[in-house]
């Protein structure tokens, strides 16, 4: 998936747990090489299972199973984790009605 978006995280009160990549109020990146708006950004998600791997431009930022250790959550706009389930959601977003995000090259294949 590529997509678009200018965000402003130093800006915004977010903390290291809302990066780019990162499974939101769960994870911390394990690097931050999101390009700033209006670059495209490449995104490849992994769900196999209860693990999450998130690449970002090419880079991990995110390897997470479910049942690690997780912050308490502080941003309460963020819904709770909840257990993996078979189906699996993805869900291309954004952050508020005065945020601009594009997506382009949306492609979801089954897992080998």
């Amino acid at each position: 998936m590529k997509s678009r978006s200018d965000n402003h995280p130093e800006t915004s009160n977010e903390d290291e747990y809302h990066v780019t990549g990162t499974l939101y109020s769960l994870t911390k990146p394990l690097a931050k090489p999101g390009k700033p708006g209006p670059e495209w950004n490449t995104m490849e998600i992994t769900l196999d299972g209860p693990h999450t791997v998130v690449f970002l431009n090419g880079v991990k930022v995110t390897d997470y199973t479910e049942g690690q250790p997780v912050p308490e959550r502080k941003i309460r706009f963020r819904a709770r984790a909840r257990p993996a389930s078979r189906r699996r959601l993805v869900r291309p977003q954004n952050h508020s009605d005065n945020d601009i995000v594009m997506f382009k090259e949306v492609a979801i294949q089954p897992l080998k």
